[in-house]
């Protein structure tokens, strides 16, 4: 991609986990730079729209004026959300069309476990250019926030999202792999379950990474009673010998 298109592209912008701090100068530079910048948000029971996305910017000085809010629906089927994101690209090639500079911005980095990459796929697809701004994923910013070293020398690291057994951690640690596990609300019963067959593994638990409210928790007594909300993670390292 020449500079040219790269100036003139829709840009997926990754805000990183939640600190303002840790998005990058180039994601910040796109932002300052935008003319709309969608930006996703869940609607409560009560009707009230909560965005983690929004608040990252708003603390960033980015003018809400520019944010085109679309509410994602909390639903483990696919349908209503891709339904949502066919619309944002609609949205988003209009307005790139007209000659305004479009930005889709996506939590931790917009191309690991970020539905929003959908839309890039559409949009590239469909002719239009699209330039993803890489940003700094959540396991990262916890191996900085417990202190680890994730991985050394010629260990390797293998992430799930929340669709994993107890057993697989286990062959994953047996055979000396650093395990990262995303979305741990979707396999609350299976960490359990691993805590109690692998007391001899090294488990490090995080909420919130890069928030006020963050939790960081080692033991594994706190693991087992931890809430495991929807933003949390979990890396299960063999003990170091």
């Amino acid at each position: 991609m020449d500079e040219h298109t790269k100036l003139n592209s829709i840009r997926f912008v990754s805000l990183g986990p939640g600190d303002p701090e840790l998005i990058t100068v180039k994601g910040l530079k796109a932002l300052q730079e935008a003319d709309c910048i969608f930006c996703p948000e869940t609607v409560t029971r009560q009707g009230e729209g909560l965005s983690r996305a929004a608040d990252i910017m708003l603390e960033l000085g980015i003018d809400s004026r520019h944010f085109y809010r679309f509410s994602l629906p909390m639903d483990k089927r696919r349908e209503k959300a891709l339904e949502a994101y066919d619309k944002v690209c609609v949205e988003a090639a209009n307005l790139w069309k007209k000659g305004l500079k479009v930005c889709l911005v996506a939590e931790g980095d917009a191309g690991l476990y970020s539905s929003v990459h959908y839309v890039y796929e559409k949009l590239d697809s469909e002719g239009i250019p699209v330039e993803h701004i890489a940003g700094i994923p959540a396991f990262i910013a916890a191996g900085a926030c417990g202190g680890l070293h994730i991985v050394s020398q010629e260990e390797r690291l293998m992430v799930v999202p929340g669709v994993v057994t107890a057993d697989e951690i286990g062959n994953f640690v047996g055979n000396g792999h650093a395990v990262v596990i995303m979305k741990l609300s979707r396999c609350k019963e299976e960490i359990k379950r691993c805590l109690q067959l692998h007391p001899e593994y090294d488990y490090h638990y995080f909420e919130n990474v890069g928030l006020p409210n963050e939790v960081c928790l080692q033991e594994t007594e706190q693991i087992e009673t931890a809430a495991f909300p929807y933003f949390s993670l979990l890396i299960v390292r063999p003990k170091a010998s």
